[in-house]
């Protein structure tokens, strides 16, 4: 389990899916109209209910997924599902930004993009490993 590429690849994803709960991590910071005053707001998960559960989903199944090392298919599809949330939540986070007066992209956003690249990456290494079982079936 701990020797397998995939493993790294999805807790890197959980991590900074957890870390995006965090309110210093923020994907978007600016003006935004509350009640006719523009107060600076920074985008968060916490911000929206729809982006927090999408993103506590995303970072525990990326959790789960490591300890499901015994059945690479399921692992592999969930994996692609997990894939879709987290960009459906980087969508989310993108339509929130439309609310806002004005403002920018944080830094910090790089931290949300990265969780759909690590489990790509992840799901690319189960399918090598599955194909590599495979190969090694066919010579016995």
């Amino acid at each position: 389990m701990i020797q397998r590429i995939q493993t790294l690849w999805l807790l890197l994803a959980s991590i900074c899916s957890f870390l995006t709960l965090n309110t210093n991590i923020s994907f978007y910071s600016g003006n935004k109209l509350v009640e006719n005053l523009n107060k600076f707001i920074l985008l968060t998960a916490r911000e929206n209910i729809f982006l927090l559960i999408l993103t506590v989903s995303v970072a525990v199944a990326s959790l789960i997924l490591i300890f499901l090392f015994k059945d690479r298919k399921m692992q592999f599809k969930i994996t692609l599902a997990v894939f879709a949330f987290s960009v459906i939540n980087i969508i989310l986070y993108f339509l929130q930004m439309k609310i806002y007066t004005e403002g920018n992209i944080s830094l910090t956003s790089l931290v949300h993009f990265a969780i759909p690249l690590f489990l790509i990456l992840a799901a690319r290494s189960i399918w090598k490993d599955d194909q590599l079982v495979k190969s090694v079936d066919r010579l016995r």
